[in-house]
């Protein structure tokens, strides 16, 4: 049964994060069941995906150690209209770390391999980027329902209603065309629209789960394209991230992407999020398929 996010986008949001435990079963794998958010495309959102893999590995580690870091693999679209089982592997657990490698299954054919690892927090050297300066705030941008909710199109209202997260787009939104800046960068704020729980995990989850949305972006705006153009098709391939610091989801996060490279019908992209206060808390980074009409 998928969940209709059109009434409360958090609330299924939270429900989406809570796997069942697939009645215990276990071989060499611990097994989870996830449900699915329903979309305007009949493909899974990939970042649903990711947060429910994080989860499910989450389930087999002890609390004090924190996933620091995922490397994906996004091998099949899933399908909105099916529950995704989720096997884990304990590959190790050593003194400091584990390692957990995750297959995201529907109809046994796996959509998403992943690996993760989880530390038990240490001291040690500290540095970080600096945050981008004389960013606006969030209040002073406008929401997406605010920019897309008088459109009468299906996927602009679902932007704008039924995605759990506040965004507020400091670059121009791609959703339409536009004839703004063509320099390969990206910026938004992003928060969820409610308080979340207080698990740490959900937060960590729930921050992979957002950082899929704006990834191929600058590789779009260097082009001068728009998410809304007929006959061009974007998958994501892979996508990895490393959390650096613990942040709240459910505040202010600026997300800032940039393409360093596109070719062969691929682009890569590389994230990088900030709490307000100018806290680095994650990296991320993401190669997509990029096939355009006119290279058809």
């Amino acid at each position: 049964m998928t969940l209709d996010p059109t009434q409360d986008p958090v609330g299924s949001l939270i429900t989406m994060l809570d796997l069942a435990d697939g009645g215990g079963a276990r071989t060499t794998e611990d097994i989870f069941v996830g449900r699915t958010i329903t979309t305007p495309r009949a493909r899974v959102y990939g970042g649903q995906v990711l947060a429910q893999a994080a989860m499910a590995a989450m389930r087999t580690v002890d609390p004090e150690r924190a996933i620091h870091s995922l490397h994906a693999y996004f091998l099949r679209g899933g399908d909105i209209e099916l529950p995704i089982t989720f096997g884990v592997e304990r590959v190790r657990d050593g003194r400091s770390f584990s390692a957990r490698r995750i297959h995201a299954y529907q109809e046994g054919k796996t959509i998403l391999s992943m690996i993760a690892s989880f530390q038990v927090p240490a001291e040690g050297l500290e540095h970080q980027d600096e945050m981008p300066q004389n960013v606006p705030d969030p209040e002073s941008l406008p929401s997406l329902r605010e920019t897309f909710g008088a459109l009468d199109i299906p996927e602009a209202r679902a932007q704008a209603f039924e995605r759990p997260f506040d965004m507020r787009y400091i670059t121009e939104p791609l959703f339409l065309p536009w004839q703004g800046s063509t320099d390969s960068y990206n910026a938004v704020w992003v928060k969820a629209l409610a308080p979340l729980p207080d698990d740490p995990a959900i937060h960590r989850a729930a921050l992979a789960y957002v950082s899929d949305y704006t990834m191929m972006e600058p590789i779009l705006r260097r082009h001068g394209r728009s998410w809304g153009e007929r006959g061009m098709n974007v998958a994501s391939l892979d996508h990895a991230m490393w959390w650096h610091r613990f942040a709240r989801a459910d505040e202010w996060i600026l997300y800032t992407q940039t393409s360093p490279s596109a070719s062969s019908a691929r682009g890569l992209s590389i994230g990088k999020m900030f709490t307000r206060d100018g806290t680095m808390i994650a990296t991320t980074a993401q190669e997509g398929m990029m096939r355009l009409p006119e290279f058809h």
